[in-house]
């Protein structure tokens, strides 16, 4: 019997973040699971009962030795920032990625789950959700988009030398909680969002780009996700959406507010010129991509994979809002509510230069 045989042990690479730390929680309380390897470039301050923190950074550590007794490896690690910077975000992202496949396969893990993404998708129709078969060529101009697009096609080719290696493809959508409201300001919003003014009633009149929609999912739900990804037979992709679409209406519902249509070049260029002036760390091409970005359609995950929601897509966002308020965070290093200085810190070190 190899040392692998019913460990029950599944190693989560990128175990920090937002997505991270709800995949850890859902393993944690799933009986069949003994130990998680949760695997992070920095330790976080508490842990769980069946978690041992490996500190590993995915460019340059081995990685083989730590997947050779796992049954399962979750692939989460991911930098958004620097977005002025492509080629730091390339190498994280993509030629970790790889390394992480290439010891996948040297160890012999039996099941890889990789977290892709909506933007990994092509633009789809306005009038109807696309499913698990719609073209994953991304959006070009962006390098999150062409970084996760680039991805799917590495595993394509991964599937084809490794069939014995189970591979799912988680693609979801924009991922909320409370604990993850600090990061993801730090991360898109910049440190000029006065985060006491994130509340309805300061936004009576809510201007919005036309035609905007978008899908949401609360981070716990897409933790559940991924356990289940895990620790099942299925295989390939599922999309991981919560209802209800969100758009003008749905905004203006949550908002108590009147929404206005404005047209998107005004809004990419303001966007475009505060990126430049280092206001914003989020680039005007990820805007591009958001704004073409296909609604999924859910239903291969609900009957194959067994998941569904237990929250609404408008609660994941009233409580990352909620978050935002209480500059809310967890007690990992991307995840902590503030960063060592401050948002002076943030604007000294070039708003979106450094990840």
């Amino acid at each position: 019997m190899s040392a692998r045989d019913s460990s029950g042990q599944v190693a989560v690479v990128g175990a920090t973040g937002n997505i991270g730390t709800s995949v850890v929680q859902a393993l944690e309380a799933d009986p069949r699971v003994r130990t998680i390897v949760a695997m992070s470039r920095r330790e976080p301050e508490v842990t769980g009962p069946k978690t041992r923190w490996l500190r590993t950074d995915v460019v340059d550590d081995d990685l083989v030795e730590t997947f050779r007794t796992a049954e399962a490896v979750i692939h989460l690690a991911w930098i958004f920032q620097p977005t002025r910077d492509p080629v730091t975000t390339w190498r994280t992202n993509v030629l970790g990625t790889l390394r992480v496949l290439d010891a996948v396969a040297a160890a012999g893990v039996p099941s890889f789950v990789h977290a892709s993404s909506v933007a990994a998708y092509s633009p789809g129709p306005r009038r109807r959700p696309v499913d698990e078969q719609w073209p994953t060529h991304g959006w070009p101009g962006s390098a999150y988009s062409r970084e996760k697009a680039y991805l799917e096609r590495c595993l394509d080719a991964f599937e084809q030398r490794h069939p014995d290696v189970r591979v799912v493809r988680m693609r979801t959508a924009f991922c909320f909680k409370a604990g993850s409201a600090s990061q993801q300001r730090r991360l898109f919003l910049g440190p000029l969002v006065v985060d006491r003014l994130v509340r309805p009633e300061a936004l009576p009149v809510l201007p919005l780009p036309s035609g905007l929609r978008f899908q949401a999912v609360h981070s716990d739900d897409v933790g559940e996700a991924y356990r289940l990804a895990a620790l099942s037979s299925v295989s390939g992709a599922f999309n991981i959406a919560a209802e209800p679409l969100v758009d003008a209406r749905v905004l203006a519902e949550m908002f108590g507010a009147r929404t206005v249509p404005v047209p998107a070049w005004p809004v990419r260029s303001a966007l475009a010129a505060a990126w430049r002036l280092r206001l914003v760390p989020a680039s005007p091409e990820l805007f591009d991509t958001f704004l073409r970005l296909p609604v999924m359609d859910t239903a291969r995950a609900r009957s194959e994979l067994g998941w569904a929601p237990r929250r609404s897509a408008t609660d994941a966002i009233e409580e990352f809002l909620r978050g935002l308020r209480t500059t809310s965070g967890m007690a990992t290093p991307p995840l902590r509510p503030n960063v060592p200085g401050g948002r002076l810190a943030e604007i000294r070190t070039g708003v979106g230069a450094r990840p």
